[in-house]
C-alpha cells in the first residue's frame, strides 16, 4: 500500500503556507523541495466561520497565495498491490500552471511520465539516474502520509 496526500514546495513557500497553522510540520525532500503532509487537522485550518469546509477551494486559494515565493505543487497517490491513481497540480505566480492531472488505474501513464514526476519537473526535480522524478526526490522514503509525519519537525 502507498497512500500520500502533501503538498511539495521549496521550504521557504510551504513555510509561507504553513505559518501560523498549529498542525502542519514539514519533512525534507532531496533536491532542495519538502514536503507538507496533508492531514485532516490541516485542513481542519481552512473551514469557513460556519465550519462548512472551503476544500478545495480555500484551500486553492491558500496554495495560490503562497505559489507567489514559487512553484508548488498538491499531490495525492493512493496505490494497493501496485494498482491505483496519483493525482497533482502545481501553482507558480498565483496561477495554476499545471493540472489537475489525474491517472486512471489500470491504463499506463503517459509519456511525459507520472503526474507528481511532471509535477516535481515543474519544481526544478530531475530524474537523473533514479526511475523518475518521484524516485529522485525521495518520496518512497514513507508510504503513507501519517509516516511523513514522524519524519517531520
Amino acid at each position: 500500500m502507498y497512500r500520500l496526500q502533501a503538498v511539495i514546495a521549496a521550504e521557504p513557500v510551504l513555510r509561507a503556507l504553513a505559518d501560523g497553522v498549529e498542525p502542519a510540520l514539514l519533512a525534507p525532500l532531496d533536491q532542495g523541495l519538502t514536503l507538507l503532509p496533508i492531514t485532516d487537522a490541516f485542513l481542519d485550518t481552512f473551514l469557513d466561520s460556519d465550519g462548512v469546509a472551503e476544500v478545495p477551494a480555500g484551500f486553492g486559494r491558500a496554495l495560490s497565495d503562497c505559489s507567489t515565493l514559487g512553484a508548488v505543487a498538491y499531490v495525492e497517490a493512493d496505490y494497493w498491490g501496485g494498482a491505483g491513481t496519483q493525482r497533482a497540480q502545481v501553482w507558480e505566480g498565483g496561477h495554476v500552471v499545471f493540472g489537475p492531472l489525474s491517472s486512471v488505474e489500470g491504463e499506463p501513464f503517459a509519456p511525459e511520465g507520472s503526474p507528481i514526476s511532471q509535477a516535481l519537473r515543474l519544481l526544478g526535480a530531475t530524474k537523473g539516474d533514479f526511475f523518475d522524478e518521484f524516485d529522485a526526490v525521495g518520496l518512497g522514503r514513507h508510504r503513507d502520509t501519517d509516516r511523513w509525519l514522524s519524519a517531520a519537525g
